[in-house]
């Protein structure tokens, strides 16, 4: 989660708790497009609805992208003079997309060769996409179809980056499907582009041993062992008032557009309140801080002394409190035993000095990624993932059974994992993806909750083997299901990760559309609650581990923010489990 003042819409994040929040992340659908309606405008070839797919005419038009992020370049290129580049950032995955008339009731595909990291390619409004961890420095095409609603006249295509990832390009963008509007002369005074040839060959830099046109570590075919099926059954009665539980971060560090919430005032809907955030000294250090907001970010303020008791009377209230470690911008790798042992003493001087619960990771960016060759969940070998889960583990030891252990990841650390797992089989695969898992397999007995980021987050597909975007009640269910219900990683049969308990799950959502990417209404957060706990109301998604009425709650990124908001989420969660 990011601690900055979100950008205006569309390309709003939350400040990473997470990849941010966030995830870092993790951190929520691609950020909804201000596209251009466009008429018909002049198409490349038969059957082509998109303008300047190849930008060649030298501009972005009719492209449009978020927070001025695009541009056109002559180098890299697949084909032709020109590409688009767009340039991510913390705060924004540089979305361009173009708005085009389309038919109702019809099929179309669009394509498009990508270069860079974690690249998408996708269809706005709920359609499908599709997207790349990495091309090894040279171009790669990706493709989905689509068909049109039954009284759909047009459509928002999109490519986007990620958080923090840097540049992507893209290149002969194409909307193919019947019915295209016939080609047109170039208008007097446009740039005529003289063709160049498609470079062949693979680009210097691409990992070796890579199959030919295969996106690098890509599983093949559909995983073996996934559940099929719709469950059977009676949907069962929510349990009692009092067994959900509700969590969510408090900007006790820094300042936002959220303003500033005192411990004191915190509204008692909240049952676990997490302190965000305790950040290290350095990266690899292991040595972390608590640093209160100053009177100059902050005014309103309460002093330490006032702090600490608004920490004491809640917990006296049987609130739990919590301090997150990591954020955004608080990335934490513990290379070394060292680091790892400072961990603990600071992590411990934080708890003791403010007479805390307990811990949240927030781990986001590159805190946590796995070494090549480490491929086995149950059995990690990176130092970064090996010191964590014993820092944890001796944290646990010392404070015993009461203490409180959360872990806030996002998408792309733990679901991106039924996909891809580390760098891969042929190492070309991005090391982060689905980093999360060892970590929360060796603490499962000591874990208390996890709540991932379903927001901030790229498409990720479920167990039905479809692609889900956020956006609706159907992305936190499957995205929940996959938790629920176990996954073998990385499509392998042999190396399932074993479900979680529901009373250890709880749905990570953004508060308002101010605070995250993927925010929902509280219709569709009832929904998504109605399908899990009880199988009804369900949408496309039926969840393959049955109704859940133990799933634990609802965690937001914010406090502050559900504050700002008028207290919209915390108050649809209190009259959802009639508390």
């Amino acid at each position: 989660m990011r601690r900055t003042t979100p950008v205006p819409a569309p390309a709003r994040r939350k400040q990473s708790r997470t990849l941010l929040a966030a995830g870092t992340a993790s951190a929520v659908a691609a950020a909804t497009l201000v596209g251009v309606t466009l008429g018909l405008a002049p198409a490349a070839s038969a059957g082509e609805f998109l303008v300047n797919g190849g930008f060649e005419s030298g501009s972005l038009g009719p492209w449009s992208c978020t927070g001025n992020s695009g541009s056109v370049v002559t180098s890299p290129v697949h084909g032709g003079g020109y590409a688009l580049a767009a340039a991510a950032t913390a705060g924004d995955t540089a979305q361009c997309g173009q708005t085009v008339t389309v038919a109702p009731g019809t099929t179309y595909t669009l394509s498009a060769y990508v270069n860079g990291s974690y690249v998408y390619l996708g269809v706005d409004g709920g359609g499908p996409s599709t997207w790349t961890p990495g091309t090894g420095g040279g171009y790669q095409k990706l493709s989905v179809s689509f068909t049109t609603g039954a009284t759909q006249t047009s459509a928002t295509v999109y490519t986007h980056g990620w958080y923090g990832q840097g540049t992507y390009y893209a290149d002969d963008v194409s909307l193919d499907g019947p019915g295209a509007p016939s080609p047109t002369p170039t208008p007097t005074g446009s740039p005529t582009p003289t063709p160049t040839a498609t470079p062949t060959g693979t680009p210097t830099g691409t990992p070796t041993g890579t199959p030919t046109g295969t996106p690098t570590g890509t599983p093949t075919g559909t995983p073996t062992g996934t559940p099929t099926g719709t469950p059977t059954g009676t949907p069962t009665t929510p349990p009692p008032p009092g067994s959900h539980a509700l969590v969510g971060y408090l900007h006790a560090s820094f300042a936002n557009g959220a303003g500033y919430t005192r411990m004191a005032d915190v509204p008692n809907s909240w049952d676990f309140i997490d302190l965000s955030f305790g950040e290290p000294t350095s990266v690899t250090s292991g040595d972390i801080r608590f640093n209160r907001c100053s009177v100059t970010d902050c005014p309103t303020v309460e002093s330490d002394a006032d702090f600490k008791a608004a920490i004491a009377a809640k917990r006296a209230q049987g609130k739990k409190v919590l301090i997150s470690i990591g954020g955004q911008n608080g990335q934490v790798q513990l290379t070394t035993t060292a680091a790892r042992d400072t961990f603990v003493s600071s992590v411990s001087a934080i708890i003791d000095k403010w007479g805390l619960d307990g811990l949240d990771i927030d781990f986001e960016g590159h805190s946590l990624s796995l070494n090549t060759g480490d491929n086995d969940f149950k059995n990690p070998t990176s130092p970064v993932i090996v010191n964590l889960i014993s820092a944890l583990k001796t944290l646990k030891a010392k404070y015993g059974p009461g203490f409180v252990l959360t872990m806030a990841p996002e998408t792309f650390f733990v679901q991106l994992g039924y996909q891809y797992y580390g760098s891969g089989p042929w190492g070309g695969q991005d090391p982060r993806a689905g980093a999360y898992l060892p970590v929360i397999y060796a603490l499962r007995d000591d874990l208390t909750l996890l709540h991932v980021q379903d927001y901030n987050s790229g498409s990720i597909m479920g167990l039905d083997n479809q692609y889900h975007s956020m956006g609706g009640a159907d992305f936190h269910v499957a995205m929940t299901d996959l938790l629920l219900n176990g996954f073998p990683v990385a499509g392998n049969a042999n190396n399932v990760f074993p479900p979680l308990p529901a009373s250890k799950v709880a749905i990570g959502m953004p508060a308002t559309t101010n605070a995250g990417n993927g925010y929902v209404a509280p219709a569709e957060v009832n929904k998504a609650l109605d399908c899990l706990t009880r199988l009804a109301n369900c949408g496309s998604y039926v969840p393959r581990s049955g109704a859940q009425p133990n799933l634990r709650g609802l965690m937001t990124w914010s406090v502050n923010w559900d504050q700002f908001g008028g207290r919209e989420f915390s108050k649809n969660f209190d009259s959802y489990f009639r508390r």
